[in-house]
């Protein structure tokens, strides 16, 4: 006979107090402790590469740049996620108690591996769209030259536009930026 075990759930605070002392990051969905994975010498060139030519492009606009290491609350779908670079306006709006745990980004950027893409692509995408300051999400792939980009419209729609062009430019719309791709893919080997 198999005897099945059933997962355990935690509360958020059982997931904070987990996150203080952890020797690596995990995700909150709903309830479990998701492990993330360790990234690539790609997926951390490509985060280098936004933040530099980000933090240059916005220095005079009220937007800051802030990296993978600064967690997500989304309370309508009780996930904590890491984003792999936000851009908020303004002041960061923190969680309660908190001064590790955002509220409001307006533009989040994911560099997509093997094991998350299909999460990046699906759930997060959902999830992030409830939060209200949020306009962009840019998807970037680490194994060849190709961007996806969602911008919400005026009347609350979802823009998609995608590139593979190695000589393209990411325009972000809501912050009136454009980065050139050879920049976010610079010193970046594909395999």
């Amino acid at each position: 006979m198999v005897v099945q075990t059933l997962p355990r759930y935690y509360s958020t605070a059982e997931y904070l107090a987990h996150e203080e002392t952890a020797e690596y990051r995990s995700e909150y969905c709903d309830g479990e402790i998701v492990p993330m994975t360790g990234g690539s010498i790609n997926h951390n060139q490509i985060i280098v590469n936004l933040i530099i030519a980000l933090t240059f492009a916005l220095k005079e606009q009220c937007y800051s740049v802030y990296a993978n290491d600064l967690r997500l609350w989304i309370p309508r779908y009780r996930q904590y996620t890491y984003p792999d670079v936000l851009i908020i306006k303004d002041e960061p709006i923190f969680e309660e108690g908190r001064n590790d745990t955002v509220l409001n980004p307006c533009i989040i950027f994911e560099v997509l591996s093997k094991s998350t893409s299909s999460r990046d692509r699906g759930d997060k995408f959902t999830y992030y769209r409830s939060i209200p300051e949020f306009q962009e999400y840019i998807l970037i792939d680490q194994y060849s030259t190709h961007i996806e980009q969602f911008s919400k419209t005026s009347d609350g729609n979802w823009l998609f536009r995608e590139s593979e062009d190695k000589d393209g430019v990411l325009t972000l719309f809501s912050v009136n930026c454009q980065i050139p791709y050879h920049q976010i893919y610079e010193r970046i080997k594909f395999e």
